[in-house]
Formats: structure tokens, C-alpha cells, sequence
């Protein structure tokens, strides 16, 4: 699609700036979008006027990776030293720190149904964990490489995995057990989406590659070459669209059926001049993105 297209379906919304380093991770509440930063801070961004909110933290190592707990009153994060922090929003105090993990942490993932969350790491380490008392309950080490996605199936009793290896493993969450490996990507599996209604998951890797696979039975239905460089990170908007950021800068809209391109967004289009690490959706058709060029972007569709 030409990018001066008035039939563009992707509009740009919002541009906001203040971090002083590549942004990897964000998490929005509903209200605040929290961003985490090469800066070694994570920051609350209020998205009604696009200016930062008086709640930041400063860590001593690089945060990776956010999630909320407790209806949104914790908050957890993973940093590139494999510290696990847990912050009480309503208090802005630091309640645990955890030292589990000995490499990064890319990844937490929360399981709503059995009141626990997982943090994966550098090393292939996945760690289970009470949402109610933050007990560790479980270490497994899947030697595997690098975990940088985990996603649940819509009743949460599936764990999907993507690891560097070029795999991608489900395990249940009764009792971890390995039920089914595809065999992914060449180079690593970088991102995955689970849509649950159709039973199908969408992986990307670090061979650009999107592909789409029959959770019934591991088959492969499409693969195709979809970026130029690393997929970071996918997204479905809606029935209809799915989204791809990936290393090489840019933002690409799908048709989801048939995985045919739509839209690119990049620096043209008012896009990201740097790596795209992450889509957040932020309902009322609107989501965010996050860029090694220390911007957060939020489109409207």
C-alpha cells in the first residue's frame, strides 16, 4: 500500500518521548501505559495528554519486562540481571525482591485461573510463581536458550513457550508437562500470539519468518518471509488484522486469514526510525508501540 494512501487503515495518534534509552517492554492498566527503558527506569505515561506521570522507578540494572498482579494493584519486573522486583502501586513501595533467576529475565506471564505467574530467562529457566503469597513454587529448567514469549491459551491451561532453540513448547499449568514441540524458526522463535477461537498460533523469529500453526495437531498452515530482520513481537487488532513489529523498524498490518500484507508503518508513515520491541493494545481500537528509538508511538485503526 502506498504510504501517502489516504485508505491508510493505521493512523498515527500520539508520539511521547522522555526515556533516555531504548524502550523493551510496556504494560497499560487502562488507564496509565508503564514503559520499562535501556535508562534503567520504568515510568507511568498518562495516555489522555501524553505526558509522564509522577510514578517512576530507577532500578540499578536495565528492566526488561512488566506485569500486573492483583487486579493491578502489584507490580512485577524482570530485569537484565535476573532480579524479580514487586512493587505495591497504592503504596509506590518495593514489597519483594527475588534473586531466582541468574540471567535476564525477557519474560512474565500472568495465569489469572490458578493465581500464579511464570518468569522465563536467558537461560532457558522457567520459574513458577504464587500471585496470592509470591512463594516460588516450581523451577523447571527447559535448557532451551534465551525464553523471550510465553503466551496462555484462553483458558489458561496451556503454557506456549518460544525459545531460542527454534521451538516452540506447550506445557499445561496443572503439571508442566511437555505436550507438543514445534519445531519453528531457524536461528530462534522470537514472538507469539495465541488466538484461541480459531485454534491457531502465530510465531515469529529470527529468520523474519511469520508463520501460522493448527494447535490440534502442530501442523503448519502458513509460513512466509514477513520482515527483514527479527520479528519481536505480534499482535492481533481484531477478527480481521493481526500486527508484526520486528528489528528492521517497521509496523506491518495483516489480514489475518490469509496473512497478506495490509499497511507497513515506518519512519514515513510516522512510525519508529529504530527496532520496534513491542505491541501493547489499549482497547477503543488504539494500541502502542515501543522503539530502540526511546519513543512510544500509539496508532489508532
Amino acid at each position: 500500500m502506498n504510504s501517502t494512501s489516504d485508505a491508510s487503515i493505521v493512523h498515527h495518534c500520539l508520539t511521547i518521548r522522555g526515556h533516555a534509552g531504548a524502550i523493551y517492554a510496556m504494560e497499560h492498566d487502562g488507564r496509565f501505559l508503564y514503559s520499562a527503558a535501556a535508562d534503567k527506569f520504568v515510568t507511568r505515561w498518562d495516555l489522555a495528554s501524553g505526558t509522564q506521570d509522577k510514578f517512576a522507578i530507577k532500578f540499578e540494572d536495565v528492566p526488561y519486562c512488566l506485569a500486573f498482579l492483583r487486579n493491578n494493584s502489584l507490580l512485577v519486573v524482570g530485569t537484565n540481571s535476573g532480579k524479580l522486583h514487586v512493587f505495591d502501586l497504592e503504596t509506590r513501595t518495593e514489597i519483594k525482591c527475588f534473586h531466582q533467576h541468574k540471567t535476564a529475565l525477557f519474560n512474565i506471564t500472568v495465569n489469572k485461573v490458578n493465581k500464579q505467574f511464570y518468569t522465563a530467562d536467558a537461560d532457558g529457566n522457567i520459574s513458577v510463581w504464587c500471585s496470592e503469597t509470591l512463594g516460588l513454587l516450581l523451577s523447571i529448567p527447559l535448557n532451551c536458550g534465551k525464553i523471550r514469549r510465553m503466551v496462555l491459551d484462553e483458558k489458561e491451561a496451556f503454557l506456549y513457550i518460544a525459545a531460542q532453540s527454534g521451538h516452540i513448547l506447550q506445557v499445561d499449568t496443572q503439571y508442566f508437562n511437555l505436550i507438543l514441540t514445534f519445531d519453528a524458526h531457524h536461528g530462534g522463535a522470537t514472538a507469539i500470539y495465541l488466538d484461541s477461537q480459531n485454534n491457531v498460533l502465530y510465531s515469529g523469529g529470527k529468520d523474519a519468518f511469520l508463520k501460522c500453526w493448527d494447535l490440534t495437531n502442530g501442523k503448519l498452515l502458513h509460513s512466509l518471509p514477513a520482515h527483514n530482520f527479527v520479528i519481536y513481537d505480534i499482535l492481533a487488532l481484531s477478527e480481521d488484522l493481526l500486527a508484526t513489529v520486528s528489528r528492521d523498524k517497521s509496523i506491518k498490518i495483516w489480514n489475518k486469514k490469509v496473512l497478506q500484507v495490509i499497511e507497513k508503518v515506518d519512519a514515513f508513515k510516522q512510525g519508529h526510525h529504530h527496532s520496534v520491541n513491542q505491541l501493547v493494545y489499549l482497547g477503543d481500537k488504539k494500541f502502542a508501540t515501543c522503539s530502540d528509538d526511546k519513543t512510544i508511538r500509539v496508532f489508532s485503526y
